[in-house]
This record gives structure tokens, C-alpha cells and sequence, in this order.
């Protein structure tokens, strides 16, 4: 007599009863960073159009003044004033369960507070790609088009946009797109930002995955010019670690954190990078993230979390921008 097999459950057999094991755990397959939106300090925002002011010194005057001599002439002091402003964005997202899904036993659970949690997540995950984006603020025209914010990829544009006057635009010396991306090239964004500034910042590397692997090449000893860099060896077994988080230049530290791929600008070339001066761009929140519970209407328990803010740029000329390697 032939045995039962073990995985036909469906015909009689001793298969029918085998027990399934079903691990009390759910794995995220998504990255889940926000480090543009996490580490921007948030104000409150009171209208729709957040506005600031810029300012600049005078160049630096030389010229000796004669003994005797008089003031015949007075100088605006604020004639370099200017003012900008960026629209609030409202994200949203929904969910919902069923009636039965939450009174059931579930992995996770499956029930409304993780469905919450979720859409929390992707809510956070929104907002990091609205701030890291290339588009152009928009004003709602009242027909159902709502307000956008500006991203970080156009206010850091040495071309622009129309409405930052040309003073306070990103010197074109801090963005790096066309040609070879090198060490070289890197050193002299910084410095680029470094002769705006005045200020040896620390500043912050939002890199996309193309771009972290160029710089992590710059960790190599570099013997034409004499250059080192550090590397965490382990010689148990014989492995070596080698990982840039920081980057040490004449003009400034550079601390380098991987942007979320799935928020980056670029997700073809995944050459996106943002030098970020943190003093000098932060997130002003109308609304803060929120939970609103919905009416359950006989189906299940659903609700929403949204968002509305906008991006803040203090200064652009104040950060650099990467969007090629070659």
C-alpha cells in the first residue's frame, strides 16, 4: 500500500490534518527613512504662503577716507532687501479594514491600528518626496487645483526661480551638473558654499545610491596626491568595512546620509545628491501629521492622516546640488 503524502491536503490522507506555521511577524519590503523631512527643524506656519526676508552685506570697501573730509553721500542700508515664499502642500492618506479583518486573530494584526501605523509611514514617505522634488511652487486657483510647495531640487538653482533675485540665487560654482563627478569636483561645491556663507558649516549630504557609491570610492588611499582616508579592518576575518559617513574637508564637514530611493528625484540615474546647510532650510507646518477616524458606515473602521506644510529655504545660496556623476 502506497503511503499518504505530506503536502496534498485537499484529497484524504494524513496531509489533510498537518498544521500550518504561520510566523507571528510581517516584514516591510520598502525603505522607510525620512531623513530630509526627520532632521528639518519645524516651525509653525500661520497662512497658506509662508514668506521670509533676505539679506546681504556690501562687498568689502578699501578706500581710504581724507582727513577733514565730510559725508556728502548716504547709502541705503537695506536696499538689498528681498522677500520670498513658498505655498503649504496638503498630503493625505486613507485607510480602512473590514469589520470582519478586525475581529478576527491575525499576524501583525491585520487590524485598524496598523493600518493606521502604515499609513503614517507612507504619509511620512510623501512628504520626504514632495520636499526632495524638482517642481515649482503653484498657487490654488480656487477650481479645485490645490497649492504646491517648491522642492529643494528648484530652489537650488543657480537659474532661478524667477522670483529670487539673482543675488540670493545657488552660485552655479555649487552645483555639479555636467561632467565627471570626482573628490575634486566635491571639494569645490563646498568651498563654492563655504565663499557665500563666510562660515565653515557643518553640513549634510543627502546622496541617492549612485552617488553614496562614487563617494564611498573616495575612501581609497589616493597616493598621486597624497590623500588618505580610514578603514575599519578586522583582521579575525580578514574582512574590511568600508563605509563614508563623513567627509572632511578644508571648507567644512560634510556628514553623508543616504536618501530614501523611493523618494529621490532621479529614480533612473539614482545620481541625486543635496548638500544641505541645516541652519538654513527647515519645514513649516500648518497642520502637523494627524489622524482623523472615520465613520464606520457598516463595512469597518476606517479614518485618514494627513499633512499640510510647506518647505522653508532660508537661504539658497547657502546649499549645493549634485544631479550627475559623468
Amino acid at each position: 500500500m502506497a503511503f499518504s503524502n505530506s503536502y496534498d491536503t485537499t484529497s484524504p490522507g494524513s496531509a489533510a490534518l498537518n498544521r500550518e506555521q504561520l510566523l507571528d511577524s510581517v516584514e516591510m519590503l520598502a525603505p522607510e527613512q525620512t531623513p530630509c523631512y526627520s532632521t528639518a527643524t519645524k516651525i509653525k506656519a500661520t497662512a497658506t504662503f509662508v514668506e521670509w526676508g533676505l539679506d546681504k552685506l556690501s562687498s568689502p570697501s578699501t578706500t581710504a577716507v581724507a582727513e577733514g573730509s565730510d559725508v556728502q553721500d548716504f547709502t541705503d542700508a537695506f536696499e538689498n532687501v528681498a522677500r520670498v515664499g513658498n505655498y503649504v502642500h496638503k498630503l493625505r492618506r486613507n485607510y480602512m479594514v473590514s469589520d470582519i479583518q478586525e475581529a478576527v486573530t491575525s499576524v501583525g494584526p491585520q487590524d485598524i491600528a496598523r493600518a493606521q501605523m502604515k499609513a503614517t509611514m507612507e504619509l511620512k514617505r510623501d512628504i520626504e518626496a514632495t520636499l526632495l522634488g524638482t517642481q515649482d511652487r503653484a498657487a490654488p486657483d480656487g477650481a479645485g487645483t490645490a497649492s504646491t510647495l517648491r522642492g529643494l531640487g528648484d530652489w537650488i538653482d543657480s537659474a532661478g526661480p524667477s522670483d529670487v533675485p539673482a543675488a540670493y540665487r545657488t552660485p552655479a560654482g555649487s552645483i555639479h551638473a555636467s561632467g565627471t563627478f570626482s573628490e575634486t569636483v566635491l571639494n569645490n561645491l563646498i568651498t563654492s558654499i563655504y565663499r557665500t556663507s563666510g562660515e565653515a558649516q557643518n553640513l549634510t549630504l543627502l546622496a541617492d545610491t549612485a552617488l553614496r557609491r562614487v563617494i564611498s570610492d573616495f575612501a581609497r588611499a589616493d597616493t598621486t596626491s597624497g590623500a588618505y582616508r580610514t578603514f575599519n579592518a578586522s583582521s579575525s576575518d580578514a574582512t574590511i568595512t568600508l563605509k563614508v559617513s563623513q567627509y572632511d574637508s578644508d571648507h567644512g564637514i560634510v556628514s553623508i546620509v543616504n536618501m530614501n530611493p523611493d523618494c529621490a528625484p532621479d529614480t533612473t540615474n539614482k545620481d541625486t545628491g543635496y548638500i544641505i546647510n541645516p541652519s538654513k532650510y527647515s519645514v513649516a507646518e500648518l497642520i502637523p501629521i494627524g489622524v482623523t477616524a472615520g465613520i464606520n458606515q457598516g463595512g469597518g473602521p476606517r479614518g485618514w492622516v494627513d499633512w499640510t506644510g510647506t518647505l522653508r529655504v532660508a537661504h539658497p545660496a547657502a546649499h549645493g546640488k549634485i544631479t550627475v556623476l559623468s
